[in-house]
């Protein structure tokens, strides 16, 4: 059910949709005699402003749709064109329906305004062929856009949070947590949480492909890395005075509080480089401590977590980097490492070519999106055209809205609104019979009708909305051209001919939406992150000076891409089913692998004189039984032959200062996989490791 703040913003649309209709309507038709202006002018807004879901403030919303507007006005002149022949529009729909629909990779905004664009050419290119009636169809198309624009700058939404707002607000709250007396640790992962993209309304998600949202986006996981870490360390007191790790918290308070004020208002950075050049301080004197007589060196307690401090400072490092990029657009600073922040020096149209490119393959949910939309809707052109259908613009409409990802999701929508306009279509063909020609009691109804439909119809589901609709369709028509009961017919025989064409698109194209690619790409996202783990292990071990290979994670960042929107559009399929997997842990242990084959090889303790055999064996050994129980997880995810389990801790010397920083590293990704491994097999299978505690060398 709604809650009030939603019923309250569906009810504040429809009466700006049903004023903008009006608004152009009215006086077209009946003060100037133009019925194709304004039908043109009545459906713009109910295209742009109810079936196009575009996200935001009012202000944004307009914005969108006033950038809309020209393509709007060219689709709309294509369709006109294209209607000369069946096939031509056929060939125009297919290829307008699949970049409309690949639009999505540009964020919320243009996912939400597409649907209303191709609404623009859908209603163009059917017959009449019409191209005389090209002036009005464009006129009454901008009137009621320009009309709807109006209605959204006169009559708001609430404005929400920017996401640059909560960023600024969880910095200080990590600020808060890295002082002295600190904040409770469910509370540092509270604001963690509502950073997390599901929680931001769309408008509001940095999902574009420029820098800006980049940053943001990836400021938005580092603060989030941060607090959990935070709570973490609040979780385990110190066992032993430790004021180099006291000095280097008080550093990371004032970071976030610095960027926290800068991603407000503007000014005043952060000193470039201060908190790095108090990381390498820091390690410097863990470097020297741990170099010292045995009986004085810290004890291993005192190491790690002097290991878990270094770690969230690269956290808020990182935060401080991307708080630069979001607020300039360039960092202020290098942006080291160069790999991580690989979009930092790169040109708009590069970062969107790349992200385009990215998602040109039919491992991407959003390509697959695209292309059975567009077949559908080709399809159903075809079918509407080779039939002579009357208003077959309305079978075009059914497969647009009423089309899902899944072949049963698209199931349960067609039958709620085949039932629905079954009920409208019998109450239409009543209201036509009982009104006959009354033009006049029909321009009574329109308004109301539509302010009622616009509003029960998302409020009460799918059934009330398709039959509310119908009852829109009517009132209009009949106003425009003389009509019977037969209008709520051809209706019926529409939808149900698009309802047809939407589920055989949805049982051969991709019918499990993205339940199996959802597997598939969270599989290869933890093969490819693994593989990272053995590289970084070894340039620990290597000594100061020696040549390192450096890790190469771009491959892992373009998999996190694909398998966080697999995971996003999976979410939205199957809400409540399937609650047993961790498909979060799986992302939170791939970031784990990325970030930690980044700052290890820069702040990580290595020996001047290199490893001792004993740690070197032990680290190498632990790094390729971790890529095994990532791999035999990944097996498992995709239905593969799974390899046995095989884990057994090695022997070793206690725990030292070169090992330190790669045991807690590594053990925190053995712990994650756990978690991983038990939400797979349910919590009476057999752990992963018979002895996990010995992940690290008995001490």
């Amino acid at each position: 059910m709604p809650t009030g703040q939603e019923r309250a913003t569906i009810v504040r649309r429809a009466v700006r949709v049903a004023v903008a209709a009006s608004a152009g309507f009215y006086p077209l038709l009946y003060g100037a005699g133009l019925p194709v202006m304004a039908l043109y002018a009545l459906f713009a807004p109910i295209a742009v402003g109810l079936l196009s879901p575009v996200p935001g403030s009012g202000r944004q919303r307009a914005s969108v749709m006033l950038r809309a507007l020209p393509p709007a006005l060219v689709l709309a002149t294509l369709g006109t064109l294209l209607a000369v022949e069946t096939w031509t529009a056929v060939g125009g729909m297919l290829a307008v329906g699949f970049v409309l629909a690949f639009a999505a990779v540009g964020g919320p905004r243009p996912a939400g305004v597409a649907p209303g664009l191709q609404l623009f050419y859908i209603l163009a290119c059917f017959p009449p062929y019409a191209p005389g009636t090209l002036g009005q169809r464009l006129a009454g198309l901008t009137i009621g856009v320009l009309a709807l624009a109006a209605c959204e700058l006169l009559l708001p939404d609430p404005p929400a949070a920017t996401y640059r707002e909560r960023l600024a607000r969880a910095l200080g709250e990590a600020a808060r947590g890295a002082a002295p007396g600190g904040v409770p640790p469910e509370k540092l992962r509270e604001a963690g949480a509502r950073l997390r993209l599901a929680s931001v309304p769309p408008a509001e998600r940095p999902a574009g492909a420029g820098r800006t949202d980049r940053a943001l986006e990836q400021g938005g996981r580092a603060v989030r890395r941060l607090l959990d870490q935070l709570a973490t360390l609040a979780e385990t007191p110190p066992t032993a005075p430790d004021p180099a790790s006291a000095a280097l918290l008080d550093r990371v308070s004032e970071l976030c509080t610095a960027c926290a004020r800068y991603l407000r208002t503007g000014t005043g950075p952060p000193v470039a480089g201060a908190l790095e050049e108090a990381m390498r301080g820091y390690q410097a004197e863990r470097v020297r401590l741990a170099s010292g007589p045995p009986g004085e060196r810290p004890p291993v307690a005192v190491l790690r977590r002097q290991s878990q401090v270094l770690a969230l400072a690269e956290s808020a490092r990182m935060a401080e980097i991307t708080a630069g990029i979001a607020v300039h657009g360039r960092p202020t600073e290098p942006a080291v490492p160069r790999r991580l922040f690989w979009y930092a020096e790169l040109s708009t149209p590069r970062l969107w070519a790349r992200r385009v490119a990215g998602n040109v393959t039919f491992r991407s949910v959003l390509f697959q999106n695209a292309l059975r939309t567009a077949l559908g809707l080709a399809a159903a052109r075809a079918v509407a055209g080779s039939l002579d259908l009357s208003h077959g613009f309305w079978v075009l409409l059914a497969v647009l809205t009423l089309g899902r990802t899944t072949a049963g999701a698209t199931w349960q929508a067609v039958r709620q609104a085949v039932a629905g306009n079954a009920a409208g279509a019998l109450v239409a063909g009543a209201l036509l019979i009982g009104l006959g020609p009354h033009t006049d009691a029909y321009a009574a109804l329109l308004a109301p009708v539509m302010l009622v439909a616009f509003a029960l119809g998302p409020l009460l589901g799918i059934a009330y909305a398709q039959g509310l609709f119908t009852l829109v369709v009517a009132t209009a028509f009949a106003q425009i051209e003389p009509v019977t009961w037969r209008l709520s017919e051809a209706r019926m025989i529409d939808v149900v001919t698009g309802s047809v064409i939407g589920l055989l698109c949805g049982l051969l194209a991709w019918p499990a939406g993205a339940r199996r690619e959802v597997h598939r790409a969270m599989a290869e996202l933890l093969r490819v992150c693994a593989e990272l783990v053995p590289v970084t292990a070894q340039a620990l071990l290597t000594p100061a000076g020696g040549s390192r290979a450096a890790p190469q994670t771009l491959p892992g960042v373009h998999r996190l891409r694909l398998a966080e929107a697999a995971y996003a559009q999976y979410r939205t399929e199957a809400p409540g089913e399937d609650t047993r997997t961790d498909w979060h842990a799986m992302l939170i242990a791939a970031n784990h692998m990325l970030l930690g084959a980044h700052w290890l090889p820069r702040f990580g303790l290595r020996p001047e004189s290199g490893a001792s055999a004993p740690a070197a064996a032990w680290a190498r050994t632990t790094a390729q039984q971790l890529v095994a129980e990532t791999d035999r997880i990944a097996s498992e995810l995709t239905g593969a032959p799974t390899p046995v389990r095989r884990w057994a801790a090695p022997d070793g010397p206690p725990p030292t200062p070169l090992s330190v920083d790669l045991e807690v590293w590594m053990t925190s990704l053995a712990h994650q996989l756990t978690r991983i491994e038990s939400s797979l097999t349910g919590p009476d299978a057999p752990p992963i490791t018979s002895s996990r505690r010995r992940t690290a060398p008995p001490g």
